[in-house]
């Protein structure tokens, strides 16, 4: 399942009656993985302690937490080569955006900003300014990276998304609403074997699951790929209207959607074994 927007509540707290049907899967033994865009830093300082969940697929899929221990079991790494070109395309389209570190420490990065006003870069600037470190000049020296992030404006982001995604082939660029400002459009570039359904479908190999048994819960465009992959994908009431004309929907993040996705999946799959 996704984080925020939609585990995660609009005042940051999770329902009582989300981590109950956690506890309720784990209890049948049914292996519980959040997917989401934050960092493992961001993810620790907006979890609830003692989350009942198996493992944390974090930074769209570039890293996996496994919960019981703290071990991170996997990490993905764009090479210094990648890391040049995404920084050259970005700036050549005039664009504000950061090169995160490599995981753990991908809460860190490098920034170009531009002389464009932008709020929403300005915001995170704010939120990470000890850890962030403006370029001087060009990437070379930076080294491998997690992935390049740009946020893009209102008014830019269609025109700019399909133009980035034209001349970065070979990355997966992945498009996702800020979760700061809400309209902004945050362009994640990673590589092209980086996102949460690869992630997702790594694990489950690894771990001997049967993808006709997974089922996943999102709430915005960087959840597509997921919702996608799995059996039985569900969106909560607060999405894009386009992602609830696809997808089956549940009631929003402030109400349990996450609870009755699990409900209604475990219905419809395991009832007639029961």
């Amino acid at each position: 399942m996704d984080f925020d927007g939609t585990l995660l509540r609009s005042d940051r707290t999770i329902a009582d009656i989300d981590i109950d049907a956690l506890e309720q899967l784990g209890a049948r033994g049914i292996i519980r993985a959040i997917a989401t865009g934050r960092s493992l830093y961001s993810f620790n300082t907006a979890a609830v302690t003692d989350l009942p969940v198996d493992f944390v697929i974090f930074s769209t899929g570039a890293g996996v937490l496994q919960n019981v221990d703290g071990k991170i079991v996997r990490r993905v790494s764009l090479d210094p080569s990648e890391v040049t070109r995404g920084f050259e395309v970005l700036k050549a389209n005039q664009l504000d955006f950061m090169v995160h570190h490599l995981i753990p420490d991908n809460h860190m990065f490098s920034y170009f900003q531009s002389k464009e006003e932008n709020a929403d870069f300005e915001r995170r600037l704010k939120i990470y300014n000890q850890f962030a470190i403006p370029f001087k000049g060009d990437s070379d020296g930076f080294g491998p990276a997690t992935q390049l992030l740009a946020v893009v404006p209102p008014r830019r982001a269609n025109a700019v998304l399909e133009k980035i995604r034209k001349q970065l082939t070979g990355f997966n660029v992945i498009q996702t609403t800020s979760p700061l400002d809400g309209k902004s459009t945050w362009i994640e570039i990673f590589p092209i074997t980086v996102s949460k359904s690869q992630t997702a479908a790594w694990l489950a190999n690894g771990l001997g699951i049967d993808k006709q048994r997974s089922v996943s819960v999102g709430n915005d465009y960087n959840d597509m790929d997921l919702l996608e992959w799995t059996a039985n994908g569900y969106v909560v009431d607060n999405a894009p209207a386009d992602l609830k004309s696809r997808f089956a929907g549940v009631a929003s993040n402030n109400n349990g959607g996450v609870a009755e996705a699990a409900r209604r999946w475990l219905q419809d799959s395991f009832s007639d074994s029961e």
